[in-house]
């Protein structure tokens, strides 16, 4: 019952995906600021990593990635790798902060998406042989950053309760049966 509930979550975890993909594609393409849209992609792969742990977080967000990676992407394996880190930052992030404080979550996402952008910033400037813009690509990191913060602080009822859900599915409590 346990493993069926499991393959149930995955199955929803993917259909979030591609609503989320719709959304990044479609919905947030007439809400930019500045032509910088927010990065919901590396929103959802850190919930899944904070609430399902971080076997699931890393393999969803490198399947994930690499499909970004083929629709959208220039290059092949950048967002793979940078989801897969914060998929598997997530299982860290979770042992050692609390996600009920609405503060926590957002420095968290603060953190994911300079990791995320950074990373694929330094793969593209190695791979691609582009000129450095830091000033641009700062404006850049700033606008895509607080558009994630202001989007997670308007989602973070959802992301608690469907969080909590995910948890009680995937993470296993060892209780002690024993006193000592």
């Amino acid at each position: 019952m346990r493993d069926l509930k499991k393959v149930i979550a995955v199955i929803l975890l993917i259909v979030s995906f591609f609503i989320i993909y719709f959304l990044q594609s479609n919905f947030f393409t007439w809400f930019t600021i500045s032509k910088v849209q927010p990065n919901l992609f590396v929103i959802f792969i850190l919930f899944v990593g904070l609430f399902t742990g971080k076997k699931l977080g890393l393999i969803l967000g490198i399947i994930f990635g690499f499909y970004l990676d083929v629709v959208i992407g220039r290059q092949i394996g950048v967002s793979g790798i940078m989801l897969g880190i914060i998929g598997l930052a997530g299982e860290y992030l979770d042992k050692n902060f609390s996600k009920e404080s609405k503060i926590t979550i957002i420095l968290m996402i603060i953190g994911s998406t300079l990791i995320y952008e950074i990373g694929s910033y330094v793969f593209s400037l190695i791979t691609l042989d582009i000129n450095i813009e830091i000033l641009s690509f700062m404006k850049i990191l700033f606008i895509e950053t607080l558009y994630n913060v202001i989007i997670t602080i308007i989602i973070y009822p959802l992301i608690q309760k469907l969080g909590h859900l995910l948890e009680e599915i995937f993470k296993t409590r060892n209780i002690l049966t024993r006193y000592f």
